[in-house]
């Protein structure tokens, strides 16, 4: 299991179903927001815990804790689930991402622009890292999630499902908006400063570019995940 902090988060893990195991609740700062995610939790089963002043304040992963927790089981999938919905989607691949910020981004990114799912190879941050979980703003919630599996594995798995697999790269890859993004793709991410590791070629289908115009010679692995999901999900609405 693992905290889910803040009403907007837990309030995304009661309303997708999500086991929410208990919550626990400050007796200040609370609003109709609060309120309302409360009664939310009575309502789906979960045992809600008064606090006595300044408990939350000492087990709490932020310095200015919000005034509701809760612990949720973890809601990751198989690899092989994805395979359905795959078909004709997009998904993305994380392969040594560490920031959890960054990971979160990739969550939100992911989920609000429709892709398939979310697969974070083994060496990539924990995707219920506290400030992942934060940064994602419940989209852990509602976009399917793996975890786990060496980067070969999961690029060959994918492929066998017809998936072309996208490599991220800073330079010299095809510009992202003149690839065609309607089929089934997957983005394939690296880490923030490094890149993709070496002996990926091999796994590879092609590699895609955002190309830079000012100065700046990349973006971070978040903005770049955003850049491109929503690229696809423009190419789609197109098409």
């Amino acid at each position: 299991m693992f905290v889910a902090e803040g009403a907007k988060v837990l309030g995304e893990a009661l309303a997708s179903g999500a086991s929410v195991e208990a919550v626990f609740v400050a007796p200040e700062g609370r609003g109709a927001t609060e309120d309302a995610v409360i009664a939310l939790a009575y309502e789906r089963g979960a045992r809600v815990h008064d606090l006595a002043p300044g408990v939350l304040e000492r087990v709490a992963g932020t310095v200015t804790p919000q005034p509701v927790l809760g612990i949720v089981s973890y809601v990751d999938v198989e690899l092989s689930t994805l395979r359905a919905s795959a078909d004709g989607a997009f998904v993305v691949i994380c392969v040594d991402v560490r920031d959890p910020g960054n990971a979160g981004t990739v969550l939100r990114s992911a989920e609000a622009a429709g892709a398939a799912g979310v697969i974070c190879c083994a060496g990539t941050v924990d995707v219920y890292n506290p400030k992942t979980v934060r940064a994602s703003a419940g989209s852990l919630f509602h976009v399917p999630v793996v975890t786990g599996g060496s980067p070969v594995e999961v690029l060959d798995e994918v492929a066998s499902w017809g998936v072309r697999r996208l490599a991220t790269v800073a330079h010299d890859g095809s510009p992202y908006d003149e690839i065609d993004l309607t089929g089934p793709v997957a983005f394939v991410l690296g880490n923030e400063a490094n890149g993709l590791p070496d002996g990926l070629d091999a796994h590879i289908d092609e590699a895609v570019t955002i190309p830079m115009i000012g100065r700046t010679e990349s973006l971070n692995v978040g903005m770049a995940a955003a850049v491109l999901c929503f690229e696809a999900a423009r190419q789609r609405r197109a098409a």
